[in-house]
């Protein structure tokens, strides 16, 4: 992988985000949209005169040195990450709509890089796609170990965030069903070998909705993180695993019972491995990888359950000897 190749294709990238925001008075990351279609249509989407003659020259110009780059899948996607982190800043996103870290990605494929058989098709399914960073970084790093039969499916309520993650897709040349939904509604896609979320959390508005899950609030409003866990093992193959980025401490909350049980009567608690501080700004932020397994097919309880914390990431050795200690402990212990 290139770093001067990244650093260019950003920098163009960004020149012609930056020209089309100024040029139709438009968010951020909607002028990033636009210039994404643009690049993969081959042309310039005019409306109402803009951008103009001489604009559309320099951007078909900005375009074409981004072609002639050559950029592999993963730098596109890298590409498209600094660019969205930008658009954080400048359009100010919420919390629950900013990106998942590169490392959460990585960190999950090296996982299912020995629980799913490179010989079979898998489904990998992310129930809060949003910008599909999450599931692009799952699909590239699996794809380079050699997994050549991976679907891939999002779901996500924002249709902004899908825009992204449709055009980001196209650029990358990686077939994914985006489906435009409430995931906590009953789902359309096809039952999954994988799921893999960074959930939004907080309290989930519909409590009609909510209330054909065993996870529901007794009173007021129930939590959409529990929410979407069980409606991840109602959508796993038998045996599929549930890979879920949680706040570190959802087990000490007073409802968390609701959820153990559910788990309990559905599938195997196989692990709690707390993410690298230093991921994240604020505290209160820092989440963990919750590791479920739907009962069935070859799965069996984990013992031990996998309960740890990953070292720093600026330690790649001490990184290195804790994925090897997890892959240790997945041969005995994940079964699929």
């Amino acid at each position: 992988m290139s770093t001067g190749d990244i650093e260019q294709g950003l920098k163009l990238f960004l020149k012609s985000v930056e020209l089309l925001q100024e040029t139709l008075n438009s968010s951020f990351i909607d002028a990033m949209i636009e210039s994404g279609d643009n690049l993969n249509d081959k042309q310039i989407l005019v409306e109402n005169g803009k951008p103009d003659q001489l604009q559309q020259k320099e951007l078909l110009k900005i375009y074409q040195e981004i072609s002639q780059l050559d950029l592999k899948q993963e730098e596109k996607r890298k590409i498209i990450q600094f660019v969205l982190l930008r658009a954080e800043h400048v359009d100010k996103i919420q919390t629950n709509h900013q990106l998942t870290p590169d490392v959460s990605g990585i960190l999950i494929s090296s996982l299912l890089q020995n629980f799913l058989s490179k010989d079979k098709p898998a489904m990998i399914l992310d129930l809060a796609a949003g910008t599909g960073n999450l599931l692009f970084t799952i699909a590239n790093n699996l794809s380079q170990t050699g997994f050549k039969k991976l679907e891939l499916a999002g779901i996500d309520n924002d249709d902004t965030l899908l825009a992204v993650a449709s055009m980001s897709a196209r650029w990358q040349k990686l077939a994914v069903e985006l489906y435009h939904q409430d995931a906590v509604e009953a789902l359309v896609t096809s039952k999954a070998d994988v799921i893999a979320t960074d959930l939004p959390v907080g309290y989930y508005p519909i409590d009609q909705r909510a209330e054909r899950f065993t996870t529901h609030a007794a009173k007021g409003h129930s939590l959409v993180h529990f929410l979407l866990i069980e409606q991840a093992l109602l959508q796993l193959k038998p045996g599929g695993l549930g890979v879920f980025l949680i706040p570190k401490d959802v087990f000490k909350s007073t409802d968390s019972n609701l959820l153990l049980k559910m788990i309990q009567e559905n599938g195997y608690f196989q692990g709690l491995l707390n993410l690298p501080s230093e991921l994240f700004t604020d505290k209160k932020a820092q989440k963990a990888m919750l590791l479920l397994q739907k009962k069935g097919g070859k799965a069996h309880q984990a013992e031990p359950v996998l309960i740890g914390e990953f070292p720093s990431v600026k330690s790649h050795q001490e990184i290195a000897d804790f994925i090897q200690q997890i892959r240790s402990w997945q041969q005995e212990n994940l079964s699929y």
